[in-house]
């Protein structure tokens, strides 16, 4: 431990407040809250057998801390919400998935009110109504809506209609009252909206019922197209209703269900959302960092990172099993929803029953996502494990560089440099060659030149970011590789070996992949290494050696038909070498030149009226007779 620490240790206060723990580069890694910042902070550092390896993994990389105080422990408990929501540290416990789920957003304070898709809320008095747990489930939530009920679906501005306005084909259609046109005044349009919201709200029997009483009074009065208009929307509603549908409750009430399941080191949290008695969605969220922590700490981190970023709160929630601080987080969660919430842990009856679904589906989620994790590991991690014990490496490669070359019969030679890290590719890192000193299809000249251009650069950005006193990882070429993949058998790899060794890249492994028997080879082997066609090892030199291919054939796509257009724009009159140049450099295909307009040709740098004008029916005129 440290002076600062020391020192910092001795000054703490016998008071309630948050502690933030930081490394030497002042990252905040760890957030907590105690009723005694004295008492608790201390505790991290005095040896103890009762530290898990998390714990002690934290402490040893603690430069420094910060605390703020509070003053009481409902107060810091607010704080700790907030401060974990604002740093995200790694040693707390956090969803894996950071999720911002989908919304349905309707404002009355609007004239004429939209129903809106967000995944972001704004403490702007709007309604927002879910969460629904994929884009597809609020989507089919938003067409039943529009399918039953006669909103508008436009963005415009109806703060002041216009009455001279022609309606869309959405209200002949009877999908719309048109209040662009105003033909519904607000108060009228607000009463189907309200109708809406209870839809929303689960309440779709209170909105057919009194659907069906206006329908039987249009009826009476002879109004006979509104109370076909009316049967078709309730239909529409029941339809809805009857999807919606499942694992009723008993009471019309708005729970939240919470189920845990744990299974080595990994946690799963089920969560149920039942709202008007209905259960309406529901989502499995995996846990990190609980190795070391007990269940109610689990359930505590979840219900404050995953209710600090909700719009509805409901007034019951019910867990499998008690979570830390019960109180304070009924404290906090009641002041965030404005009315009293309740956490409750049944043990008979129907909320009971809610409960153990919930676990059994987050043991099965658990289930699926660690056999995804282990298969994942297989095709990656532990295929580069293997690869390392065949190829004799003496560790992992981790990145690895694949190199493939592009041509058709000779012209605008072409070459890929594809890399993948940990078995997964690294889009940023891939780097793309056009061939300078070699004439004709020459492959094997070809690789030679593009890997010593690739050591080259390194070698020269590696001077120049060390003269300017910059971290070397910022240069393009300068990080290096584990192992370089050459697409090809012993001559390829021959050629790029004997250019590695002149760069000075001596140390770094290299191999071919040979198409035709998929054969591994090495040099100075004169024997291949054959794996059998499932082994993750050559899976993972596959995926890779194909990547680069790809990444080398669509570059030299894009120079034939750069070229081609370049050849076609030299035979249009008034367009020499500057206006072509400019007209290449906005315009990367004929395509794209085509779809512009007389103006935005004649906007491009060197044209004019004229030109463009010669140019634009050139594009437009039948390509066979161009």
């Amino acid at each position: 431990m440290n002076d600062t620490l020391e020192q910092l240790l001795r000054m703490l206060p016998d008071h309630p407040g948050v502690y933030l723990m930081k490394d030497e580069n002042g990252t905040v890694i760890y957030v907590g809250k105690a009723i005694s910042l004295k008492n608790r902070v201390r505790q991290y550092f005095q040896a103890s057998k009762n530290h898990g390896p998390k714990v002690e993994a934290m402490v040893s990389h603690i430069a420094t801390f910060d605390y703020i105080l509070c003053d009481s422990e409902i107060e810091a408990f607010i704080l700790e919400c907030n401060m974990i929501k604002q740093h995200r540290p790694y040693y707390n416990i956090k969803l894996r998935d950071d999720k911002h789920y989908p919304y349905v957003r309707i404002h009355m304070g609007e004239a004429f009110p939209r129903v809106e898709i967000t995944r972001k809320m704004h403490h702007d008095k709007a309604r927002y109504f879910g969460p629904y747990f994929s884009t597809m489930d609020v989507r089919k939530a938003v067409d039943a809506i529009r399918m039953a009920f006669p909103i508008r679906t436009c963005k415009k501005d109806l703060s002041h209609p216009n009455p001279k306005d022609r309606p869309c084909l959405n209200y002949h259609i009877g999908k719309c009252m048109a209040p662009c046109a105003g033909k519904i005044s607000s108060e009228d349009y607000k009463a189907i909206m309200r109708q809406v919201i209870r839809f929303l709200e689960g309440h779709e029997q209170d909105v057919i019922e009194e659907m069906r009483s206006d329908m039987l009074q249009a009826s009476q009065a002879m109004q006979f197209e509104k109370a076909a208009m009316l049967r078709d929307r309730i239909a529409a509603i029941e339809k809805v209703a009857s999807a919606r549908q499942r694992a009723i409750s008993t009471v019309r009430e708005d729970w939240d269900v919470l189920g845990l399941y744990r299974d080595r080191g990994y946690a799963m949290i089920q969560l149920l959302v039942i709202r008007g008695g209905i259960l309406i969605g529901s989502d499995h969220i995996q846990m990190d960092g609980t190795e070391d922590e007990e269940d109610g700490a689990v359930l505590r981190a979840f219900m404050q990172d995953y209710y600090a970023q909700q719009a509805y709160i409901p007034p019951l929630i019910l867990l499998s099993s008690p979570p830390e601080e019960e109180k304070s987080l009924e404290t906090w969660l009641t002041g965030e929803r404005g009315t009293k919430v309740e956490i409750r842990l049944p043990e008979r009856g129907e909320k009971r029953k809610l409960v153990d679904m919930a676990v059994r589906n987050a043991r099965q989620a658990l289930e699926r996502a660690v056999l995804m994790q282990e298969h994942e590991w297989e095709r990656t991690g532990g295929a580069l494990q293997a690869l390392a014990e065949i190829l004799g490496l003496p560790k992992p490669p981790y990145r690895i560089e694949a190199y493939d070359i592009s041509n058709i019969q000779g012209t605008n030679s072409v070459a890929s440099m594809v890399v993948m890290e940990g078995g997964e590719p690294a889009r940023d890192q891939y780097r793309r060659f056009r061939i300078q000193t070699v004439e004709g299809a020459n492959d094997f000249a070809s690789m030679a030149e593009v890997v010593q251009r690739r050591f080259r650069h390194a070698q020269e950005e590696r001077e120049e970011l060390s003269a300017q006193g910059k971290p070397l990882s910022s240069g393009k070429f300068t990080r290096m590789p584990d192992l370089v993949l050459i697409d090809g058998g012993p001559m390829q790899l021959a050629f790029a070996r004997e250019v590695m060794d002149a760069s000075g890249a001596v140390d770094i492994p290299a191999v071919g992949l040979a198409k035709r028997e998929e054969e591994i080879y090495r040099v100075g082997e004169p024997d291949p290494i054959r794996l059998p066609k499932t082994h993750p090892s050559l899976h993972i030199l596959q995926r890779i050696r194909d990547e680069a291919h790809r990444f080398a054939i669509t570059y030299h796509r894009s120079l034939r038909g750069h070229k081609a257009l370049q050849t076609w724009l030299d035979a249009v009159p008034g367009i020499g070498p500057a206006r072509r140049k400019a007209l290449l450099k906005t315009y990367v295909t004929r395509k794209a030149m085509e779809e512009a307009s007389l103006e935005e040709l004649a906007a491009v740098p060197g044209m004019n009226g004229k030109c463009a004008q010669v140019l634009y029916e050139h594009l437009h005129t039948p390509k066979e007779n161009s």
